[in-house]
């Protein structure tokens, strides 16, 4: 899931999650407040960010904006809770949240799918391994968009619990 910004200047005064590390200044998982960004003017950025846990400033360059979305992304629900939240829930909700379709079920399809016609081909063979191969095509087609569905919407209630739990005392499920 990619989040892009169409200047730098939309960038300045709000808070972002930082996805990538930088070695001696911000992890991935924390939050960081963009103080302020310009452009200067060849394509390549520059950033100065407070790290949220720290309060440590630092300045950034990005060879483009791009670069910049690709380090760092806006993420109200996290930038509202974080104190809520601890670096390895918010890494996992940013790894799951970053996973795409072609990205990465997809391979995982084609993998299943190839064991399923290799086994239904050269174990059972005939009319009978053609037709357990394509209802078990099916199977690993269903099985795949269930799971990427239920991935991202188990991640999201998961991340609610925990802080309608710490927050308010109410658990959903």
């Amino acid at each position: 899931m990619a989040l892009y910004i169409y200047s730098i200047d939309e960038a300045v005064d709000r808070k972002y999650v930082v996805t990538k590390s930088m070695s001696g200044q911000a992890n991935a998982g924390t939050l960081v407040h963009i103080m302020d960004a310009f452009d200067k003017g060849d394509g390549s950025v520059s950033v100065s960010y407070r790290v949220t846990e720290t309060g440590q400033n630092f300045n950034m360059d990005f060879a483009n904006l791009k670069q910049f979305c690709k380090w760092a992304r806006p993420d109200n629900f996290i930038a509202r809770h974080y104190e809520n939240l601890n670096s390895k829930d918010i890494l996992h909700y940013i790894k799951v949240t970053n996973r795409t379709f072609v990205s990465f079920y997809l391979p995982v399809l084609l993998v299943a799918l190839v064991v399923v016609w290799v086994v239904s081909l050269l174990l059972i063979k005939g009319i009978i391994g053609i037709i357990v191969g394509v209802v078990l095509s099916a199977a690993a087609i269903a099985g795949d968009i269930f799971y990427y569905k239920y991935e991202k919407k188990h991640i999201a209630m998961d991340m609610y619990s925990k802080v309608g739990s710490n927050s308010w005392g109410v658990v959903i499920k």
